[in-house]
């Protein structure tokens, strides 16, 4: 065989054995990704935030053991340790800081200005005072950001159509997460509510033994239904709020399709685990020379609606058939 034609059969035996995408490092480069959330590492399938991470890097070319090592830090729902553990993250010299949700962000930001970092998916970026603008972020901070207010309403709107006579919504929410009541999600409902023609009730937990109490509270006042607004402990907990709805006879829109997997009613909002997985490509586009605060920050633009027939039936209740239509995925 030919000098040039053995450089052809090596080259063919490389694409052949490995896809290009691992091409996209230098060879032998390891890039130290620092991974910061606010919840736990053993959430079944959490909100899909780091599945949707690491996939989206593995898609990119960045496989842990081989080119990437991902420093992974847990708040465990314990606020005041971010700052610390986001430090952390500082003294390892991580190429990049993916931060997960809006606190973790923000400790983040407090805890670096020169190391890039990227938010999976953070609330409200600009008005909490994250970055400059979505168009010119400006510092060391983009990636994905999101307006529940918008989709809290439509889930609101929706629990209307499947009960034409609902009159009272529980809102369920963790003030520990939100600091306070969840704004400007609050706003947006408390102006829609009328519109709707419900009234609204304020239901807090803070630790899972909360939610007996909470969903007795919600039997007590009359309520017809409930909207959860997603932290990690009513994430962490899905199952059980899925449990006690179907006791006291409540259905509950969420914002997460895993909530319906695990028994929920009903929920409509973006895919967090999509939104993490287009975090991946910021963190490459940074790996590769760019600058976070030149690079846009995104919306998501993909939302779904999921139903569980399973548990409308064990509430008693007949979702109308233009509900069922406009419906992503009907869980039989």
């Amino acid at each position: 065989m030919s000098r040039r034609n053995t450089i052809l059969a090596l080259l063919a035996l490389g694409l052949a054995n490995g896809p290009l995408a691992g091409f996209a490092e230098p060879a032998g480069k390891v890039y130290r990704i620092g991974y910061l959330a606010q919840g736990y590492p053993d959430d079944p399938s959490g909100t899909g935030s780091r599945e949707g991470f690491v996939q989206g890097l593995r898609e990119l070319g960045y496989v842990e053991g081989r080119n990437l090592v991902i420093e992974y830090r847990w708040g465990e729902l314990k606020f005041d340790r971010l700052p610390g553990l986001a430090a952390e993250l500082v003294r390892l010299k991580v190429d990049v800081i993916a931060a997960v949700a809006t606190r973790a962000t923000a400790a983040a930001k407090q805890a670096t200005t020169t190391i890039p970092i990227v938010m999976t998916l953070s609330l409200h970026a600009v008005e909490s005072g994250l970055v400059n603008s979505l168009a010119h972020p400006g510092g060391n901070i983009t990636g994905m950001t999101g307006m529940s207010d918008e989709t809290i309403v439509k889930r609101l709107g929706l629990l209307k159509e499947v009960l034409p006579k609902l009159s009272r919504v529980a809102v369920l929410w963790n003030p520990a997460f939100y600091n306070n009541k969840p704004e400007p999600q609050w706003r947006a409902i408390e102006v829609a509510a009328p519109r709707v023609g419900v009234n609204l009730q304020s239901v807090e937990v803070q630790a899972p033994n909360d939610f007996e109490r909470a969903f007795a509270s919600m039997t007590r006042s009359h309520a017809n239904a409930v909207l959860v607004f997603p932290d990690p402990l009513t994430v962490r907990h899905r199952k059980r709020i899925a449990q006690l709805a179907v006791k006291h006879r409540l259905p509950v829109a969420y914002q997460d399709r895993e909530s319906v997997d695990a028994g929920g009613l009903m929920s409509y909002g973006g895919s967090f685990f999509e939104s993490s997985r287009r975090a991946a490509t910021y963190v490459d586009k940074i790996l590769k020379g760019a600058k976070p605060g030149d690079l846009p920050i995104e919306q998501p633009t993909k939302f779904e609606m999921v139903i569980n027939l399973k548990t409308a039936k064990a509430l008693g209740i007949a979702i109308p058939p233009s509900v069922l239509q406009r419906a992503d995925e009907v869980i039989q």
